[in-house]
Order: structure tokens, then C-alpha cells, then sequence
């Protein structure tokens, strides 16, 4: 009687597991495919819109029939300035990601291999001070900068931005070095290097995923910013590409140049994903490393 009872239930479980089965391994892979199209969706948008003609720009098709590239045209072309706000983008993002990464790494390798009081504490007010928000700092920097004459200077925007990577840089660099071996540097001392040669020869090439993955998040919010380079500058030779970008007129000053802010913004977003194809491999070690021991 228990057999023939538990024959049944075995048969009603395989046809549960058949029918549970594919939904269990098509799940995941419906999962991510959503993300992804929720993801991309309003960059596909956004180059559609670009490669509209302007006279199209309120079309809700799909694929812009026929293509044109008059928006890329009207970006580059007359005065307001992209072009040069593509060069000043690149200056404060550079500078800003080489000095974040300059200061963030002595700062992250001391508070990893030093033990002194109060290093969390420190530690704690390092990322505490990457919370402030940013619009309750415009006043009191604008006010500042305008007392020293940084007002349309590019360390006007420069500083802000360090202010706010260099937390986030110090955080993650010091758990990267805190899971590696100090026997690394004691076997390149032994083997004659001094401590700081030790750190440029050894311990940097070994952290290149971690400096990678500091120095793409750096860049990538350092081209991004916004509001402190609208707030500290007023003249078009000076500001960024984002500010410009805000700032574009139709044709007739009345016009919204939907079309020229669309390519414009495909034109900003292209570094961006060249950066991060070129070190994904880099980006995603150093965004794993020290997960498994």
C-alpha cells in the first residue's frame, strides 16, 4: 500500500520538476535581458533622437527614417562652443582622475599597512565626508572662490571634484590593500628594494584592478558633473561640455533644440563607453577582487 501510495507522488514530483525546469533556467536569463533593455533603453532613445532630422524630432518611430545627421552638424558648427567644452571636460576629469589616484593611493596604502589609533575613525570620517550633498556646498564654495578669484578657473571645478572622489577612491583602495600579503613587500625588501620601491614595483602592478576600477568611477563622475562647473563659471571658454550642452538655443532662440541636445549627449557619451569596453576585463577583477579567499 506505501508503494503503490508513493509511486503516484513520485510521478506528480517528475511532473512538477518538468513543468518548474525551464521556468527555473529561463529566469535568470529573462532577468538580466530586462535589466539590460531597461538600461539601454533611453540611450537607444537618446541616438535615435540624434539621427533624426530636426524637422522629425517628435516622431515616435523606432529606426529615424530617413537618417540624417544635420544634429551632429549643428553641434560642431557656429559658436556655442562644444567643442572647446569637450576639451575643458577632458582637462577636469583628467586632472581629477590622475590626482585622485596620485593622493588616493599613499593615502590607501598607509591607513592598509600602518597601524596607529583611531583608524576606523578615520577611516569612518573619509567616507562620512563623500555624503555631503552637493548643493548644500555650492554657497559656501561659490562664496569662497569668488573671495580668492577662482571664479572661471578650471581649479574652481577641479577641487570640488577631488573633494568628492578622493573618499570614495581612499575606501575602496584600502580594502584592496588590506587583502594583500605584506610578505610581498618583505620579499622585495629582502631582495634589496627600499619600501617605496617596493610599493611602485610590486604592490602597484599587483593592485592594477583595484586603480582600474578607482580610476574608470573617478573619470566617469568627473565627466558627469554638473552643477558645480554651472555654478562656478560664466563664460563659455571655460565651461564644460555638460554646461554647454544646457545651455544650447534653437535656431530661432525660441525652438527647443531637442535634436542638437540628443547628438550632443551621444557625442558625451561615447568616451565614456569606449573607457569602459576597453577595461572591462580590468573594471570587473577589481570589482571582485577579494570576494573569494
Amino acid at each position: 500500500m506505501a508503494t503503490a501510495t508513493a509511486a503516484p507522488r513520485e510521478d506528480l514530483a517528475k511532473v512538477r520538476a518538468a513543468e518548474v525546469g525551464p521556468l527555473r533556467r529561463w529566469a535568470p536569463l529573462i532577468g538580466v535581458v530586462l535589466i539590460v533593455l531597461y538600461c539601454l533603453a533611453p540611450f537607444y532613445w537618446m541616438v535615435v533622437s540624434a539621427f533624426r532630422r530636426p524637422a522629425d524630432q517628435f516622431s515616435n518611430k523606432v529606426i529615424p527614417a530617413p537618417f540624417s545627421i544635420q544634429n551632429f552638424k549643428d553641434v560642431f558648427s557656429g559658436s556655442n562652443g562644444f567643442g572647446r567644452g569637450l576639451l575643458n571636460s577632458l582637462i577636469v576629469a583628467g586632472t581629477v582622475t590622475i590626482l585622485t589616484l596620485v593622493i588616493g593611493l599613499i593615502a590607501a596604502y598607509t591607513l592598509a599597512r600602518l597601524d596607529f589609533k583611531f583608524k576606523n575613525v578615520v577611516l569612518a570620517i573619509i567616507i562620512t565626508t563623500s555624503m555631503f550633498p552637493g548643493i548644500s556646498l555650492v554657497v559656501p564654495l561659490l562664496k569662497l572662490f569668488v573671495d580668492i578669484k577662482w571664479i572661471n578657473t578650471y581649479q574652481a571645478m577641479i577641487v570640488p571634484s577631488l573633494s568628492f572622489a578622493l573618499p570614495l577612491a581612499v575606501w575602496n583602495l584600502t580594502a584592496f590593500f588590506r587583502q594583500m600579503p605584506q610578505e610581498l613587500e618583505q620579499a622585495a625588501m629582502v631582495d634589496g628594494c627600499t619600501p617605496a620601491q617596493a610599493f611602485r614595483k610590486v604592490i602597484i602592478p599587483l593592485a592594477a584592478p583595484g586603480v582600474f576600477t578607482t580610476a574608470i568611477i573617478t573619470f566617469i563622475a568627473a565627466w558627469n558633473e554638473f552643477l558645480i562647473a554651472l555654478s562656478m563659471t560664466n563664460k563659455k571658454s571655460i565651461q564644460t561640455a555638460n554646461v554647454i550642452i544646457s545651455q544650447f538655443t534653437g535656431t530661432t532662440g525660441r525652438d527647443q533644440p531637442f535634436g542638437s541636445q540628443m547628438a550632443a549627449g551621444v557625442v558625451v557619451t561615447i568616451p565614456l563607453v569606449i573607457a569602459v569596453l576597453l577595461f572591462q576585463r580590468r573594471i570587473v577583477a577589481g570589482l571582485t577582487a577579494g570576494g573569494v579567499k
